[in-house]
């Protein structure tokens, strides 16, 4: 990172994100502190240079890198009355929770849950549309970097969104294994060249060992609820011939643990200040939330 002259710091500034449950922006940080100025803070966040790589560094000495389930998704920081032609970051982005479309910034993490119960954001991007790239684009350049960091999940999570078939190609040529919801309308065949939709196929309990179109042998399941309609996941793991082997109860492990990553999201949001900023250059944007994401790996090493 840039060194800073200002006597606002990483950690100072971290603590004021955990610390103030309601008020952000650097005036309120220069009222708390006393002796520093707003102009302190604000030089702060304008002159450090964050990278997702400093986040890691930060993590590496206490997560487990080998063997842990790597989520993938992605949530909109809302700033609802920010005027996007003023900031380069925010934009118009689909929200699931308010299902739609919402001014904010669009956030992409990788969170990674180790074998000893250590949950953290291990990567991430904040969606650029001047970098012309797609969510699935940075998912992809997300895993290559952490897997150049020393980083060996044992399998990869996400919803439809990230469930297409050039990111499952792309998994099953790191040699990873995955699980994916996926839409009703994806096709499988248990008999050559007969394909039919998911939504349509008799899934056992346990599974169905199946063909998927345009990649190859996967496990399909269904989880039925009471007042939607069902989802479905497809589980694929390098090792195909352990593929029938998995149980619903593998399943449903690897199902929950990632959903923790919607706990991340509501934890950076409600204690981590994470929409709570009043800043538009885009440094001092990025200075801002990487503060928010350490502040939430502060809080999970006090809990583990």
């Amino acid at each position: 990172t840039k060194p800073s002259t200002a006597q606002c710091n990483l950690d100072l500034y971290t603590l004021f994100l955990l610390s103030e449950p309601k008020f952000g922006g650097c005036s309120r940080l220069a009222e708390i502190l006393g002796d520093v100025s707003h102009d302190s803070v604000n030089r702060f966040l304008l002159r450090e240079r964050y990278e997702p790589k400093d986040l890691f560094n930060i993590i590496e000495k206490v997560i487990n890198l080998v063997g842990g389930i790597l989520s993938v998704d992605d949530t909109v920081i809302e700033k609802i009355y920010s005027v996007p032609k003023n900031a380069e970051l925010i934009g118009y982005f689909w929200s699931g929770k308010a299902h739609k479309t919402i001014i904010g910034l669009n956030l992409i993490t990788l969170y990674y849950s180790d074998i000893h119960g250590n949950s953290v954001p291990i990567n991430y991007r904040i969606y650029d549309k001047k970098e012309g790239k797609t969510k699935n684009d940075y998912f992809r350049e997300m895993v290559s970097e952490i897997i150049s960091w020393g980083v060996k999940p044992r399998i990869v999570t996400g919803d439809s969104w990230y469930s297409g078939v050039e990111n499952w190609k792309f998994l099953k040529n790191q040699k990873l294994g995955f699980l994916f919801g996926i839409e009703k309308n994806r096709t499988v065949s248990n008999e050559p060249h007969k394909y039919c939709q998911v939504s349509t196929v008799a899934i056992p309990e346990e599974g169905l060992r199946t063909h998927m179109k345009e990649f190859g042998f996967i496990k399909l399941f269904r989880k039925d609820f009471k007042k939607e309609d069902s989802r479905h996941y497809i589980l694929y793991l390098p090792d195909e011939e352990r593929i029938e082997d998995i149980t619903r109860n593998e399943f449903m492990t690897i199902h929950d643990t990632h959903w923790g990553i919607e706990t991340f999201h509501r934890a950076i949001k409600q204690v981590c200040g994470i929409c709570r900023f009043m800043v538009r250059d885009t440094h001092a944007i990025k200075t801002h939330i990487f503060c928010s994401l350490q502040a939430f790996v502060k809080l999970e090493f006090m809990r583990s």
